[in-house]
């Protein structure tokens, strides 16, 4: 009897899936996409209905041509691809390849990678969804469409080499505004007052000024705060009003895909990239000692919070045996639906509640234990009992002043007991807060209150708060722009075009990022918003759905796009003469003046004569950063060294170039710290995304450090150098890498 053949992306996942099937199947990888639209061709045809032409992955014909070798001796094939938009469309051209030689072609749907998930799957068999298929063709055709169209208008305004993508230009959109506002920023001064108290029955506490007169307070400067606290010394102060009432806090809702990943980044500092790829290996099968490849938790591409029945009653069942009953609701909890939510899967949750993180621990490497912790624990608190508290209010009033001071105490811990909430965003500015105490129990209304001091603090406001992949991934979410597959995506494509940088997990938007952000929004203001934006994922999820024609919703998309890009594409050549700067540096070649040009390693000088004159030279300020450079010579040929850029930075070349090829590294000027001998160099990663400092003689020499450092002697351990560090609350200080010790940079007399 010849047997049935499945076929899935993953090895890891076939193996998986292998161990719950009879030996009547056999169980394949297609190890990934087969198809792709052509790297050297425009691939979408929008003169006849915007058909999309596929080509066989490069070094995948092996693969495709194993899979119908077992395909013509199968009985059925089963295509059990992710159960996702993407996936469907893998299952499409998988079907494509083997139906010439087997067309009993079934898809089936794996939502966790569990004996009864795949039974499941498997006892309910259907037919590709094609709807699905032309949803996921119309976001590649989108896609290609902006990245063909508009990447070539990008080459010809700036420099050849950059790209423009779809949702990606409206995540540098967002993260170019911020730092707009945050540049435009202006600090404006306030001041708050706190008064400490007590009364004869009580120990001292603490209470804000809140109202002067009934009014709302403003103290907008120190002349004005001088003025009240001269007035509020004079007046007699007795407690007003003290309430007490119980407060509840419900617990959050299982993990989708964008909570998981903001979870993931403000908990144990995971880049959304990681939480996936993590994420994917918890899902497909891990081995768990006797059991095998075991899928630990459901699919983690979803939107929907909901939870199958068969979850919830075995997490309440293991809530009350190991939590008690006063820890478990009456009824189950069920959570709403987000606006955009397609409720196609269930929340990420573990697959079984016997697979305890303390169980899993021996099984799993850190990071992947962390995260699976991280799941079981929200999907353990998503159904217990709301954290309980009495919250006490206490009004203290003299004359026209009113002070009020508010605590919380725990009652009952509820959900905490397994998820505490209470964690602070990494940079938040606790320094700025104005001091807190606990009350004391024994207040009461009438008590006369003594103002034994008051603590006037200055303030300034804040700027906007720059974003983290966590809260760009949450901005995204809540506007409704990418889908929960494309979210990590989204933020690692804008950071590896260098439109932003990443520096302590804030984004920062590069100069060339701003410069293409204002090309594409100038130009293209109808196309690269998000509104717009917004409404064609919507479409797309109509095409889903099957409300709406493929070609209607492509049509809807291009018309517009094709005829802002043929108004603006006649322009081209003034628009890149617009964004280049003239200077009254006269070249030294042929004497026509330089303008300020950008190429693939930032902004340089030009001669304006090009083509004739091809004469550059880095712009003043970064001359000016090398000025210790000058002098140097090259050790080969005698000539000056001079400064270069290079796609892993600035370096050194010989001004003899190209008869001399010399190049050495910059160093910093600092001597390495761990060997004595060579001289730390600022260096990049391999693949040329992170900046870190290494000793010029590696690999002798090992030290390495993310942060630079700086030639300064730690006050408090001896430590022969500091760190330069960031953030919004401190803004750049030093720090000490043996004893941790922290001082103000401008003590230090750095200049950084």
């Amino acid at each position: 009897m010849s047997k049935s053949l499945i076929i899935v992306e993953s090895p890891s996942k076939a193996k998986t899936i292998n161990k719950y099937l009879g030996k009547e199947y056999t169980v394949e990888a297609s190890v990934g996409h087969i198809k792709n639209l052509p790297k050297s061709k425009f691939g979408v045809d929008v003169e006849n209905g915007f058909g999309v032409v596929y080509e066989n992955i490069s070094g995948k014909d092996e693969v495709i041509e194993r899979l119908r070798e077992k395909a013509k001796k199968a009985e059925a094939i089963y295509l059990a691809t992710d159960p996702d938009r993407e996936g469907e469309a893998i299952a499409a051209h998988l079907a494509e390849e083997i139906k010439d030689v087997n067309q009993n072609i079934k898809r089936v749907l794996f939502h966790e990678i569990t004996e009864a998930g795949v039974k499941e799957g498997m006892a309910h068999p259907k037919k590709i969804d094609q709807h699905l298929v032309l949803s996921q063709q119309a976001r590649r055709a989108m896609d290609r469409i902006v990245g063909y169209k508009v990447s070539p208008f990008v080459w010809k305004t700036v420099y050849y080499g950059l790209s423009a993508g779809r949702v990606q230009s409206v995540a540098l959109r967002l993260i170019c505004e911020r730092e707009e506002a945050i540049r435009n920023f202006v600090p404006q001064e306030y001041w708050s007052i706190t008064g400490e108290f007590r009364t004869p029955a009580s120990e001292p506490f603490l209470a804000k000024l809140l109202k002067v007169g009934g009014e709302e307070l403003c103290i907008p400067d120190e002349t004005t705060m001088r003025g009240y606290v001269a007035d509020i010394e004079r007046q007699r102060f007795e407690i007003r009003n003290v309430e007490r009432k119980p407060v509840k806090r419900n617990p959050p809702a299982p993990f989708i895909t964008s909570t998981l990943q903001q979870e993931a980044a403000r908990r144990l500092r995971f880049s959304a990239k990681r939480t996936m790829m993590l994420a994917q290996r918890l899902y497909e099968g891990v081995e768990i000692g006797d059991e095998g490849l075991t899928g630990l938790i459901t699919y983690m591409r979803t939107d929907s919070t909901r939870l199958s029945a068969e979850a919830v009653n075995q997490v309440r069942e293991y809530i009350f045996e190991n939590y008690g009953k006063e820890y478990l609701p009456k009824e189950p909890r069920l959570f709403k639906k987000g606006k955009a939510s397609q409720d196609a899967h269930e929340a990420i949750r573990p697959t079984s509640v016997k697979h305890t993180p303390r169980s899993l621990k021996k099984y799993l490497d850190k990071d992947l234990y962390l995260l699976y912790e991280l799941i079981w624990n929200r999907f353990m608190a998503c159904q217990m009992s709301a954290a309980e508290f009495e919250q006490m209010s206490v009004d203290v009033v003299g004359g026209d002043y009113l002070f009020r001071a508010t605590d919380q105490r725990p009652t009952f811990r509820g959900f905490l007991q397994v998820y505490d909430d209470i964690i602070e965003e990494n940079g938040g500015d606790r320094e700025d807060e104005d001091p807190v105490s606990r009350l004391p129990e024994r207040l009461a209304a009438g008590q006369h209150a003594q103002l034994t001091n008051l603590l006037p603090r200055q303030h300034f406001t804040k700027p906007p708060a720059r974003y983290t992949e966590s809260s760009l991934v949450k901005e995204l979410e809540s506007l409704g722009i990418g889908r929960p597959s494309t979210y990590a995506l989204i933020v690692s494509t804008v950071i590896d075009r260098k439109y932003v940088e990443q520096k302590d997990r804030k984004l920062y938007a590069t100069e060339l990022g701003m410069q293409v952000n204002k090309l594409l929004v100038e130009h293209f203001p109808n196309i690269f918003n998000v509104k717009f934006t917004a409404k064609m994922e919507e479409e797309l999820d109509t095409i889903a759905s099957g409300k709406q024609d493929y070609v209607k919703v492509m049509h809807d998309f291009y018309d517009p796009f094709v005829r802002a890009l043929e108004k603006v594409d006649k322009h081209a050549a003034k628009i890149k003469k617009s964004l280049q700067e003239e200077t009254e540096e006269v070249c030294e070649v042929c004497g026509r003046k330089m303008i300020i040009k950008w190429g693939r390693n930032g902004r340089f000088m030009a001669c304006s004569g090009y083509p004739e004159c091809k004469n550059t030279r880095p712009l003043a300020e970064d001359v000016e950063k090398t000025q210790h450079l000058v002098g140097i010579k090259c050790d080969l040929c005698g000539g000056d060294m001079v400064v270069k850029s290079g796609r892993f930075g600035t370096f050194l070349g010989c001004s003899n170039f190209p008869a001399c090829k010399n190049t050495k590294p910059i160093s910093t000027g600092l001597k390495c710290p761990k060997c004595k001998e060579g001289e730390i160099l600022e260096r990049k990663t391999k693949r040329g995304k992170r900046t870190f400092y290494g000793c010029t003689r590696y690999p002798e020499c090992d030290f390495a450090s993310w942060d630079k450092p700086v030639d300064r002697q730690c006050t408090s351990c001896g430590s022969l150098y500091l760190v330069l560090k960031y953030s919004q609350a401190k803004g750049e200080y030093l720090k000490c890498p043996e004893c941790k010790e922290e001082f103000v940079k401008e003590e230090m007399a750095v200049s950084a």
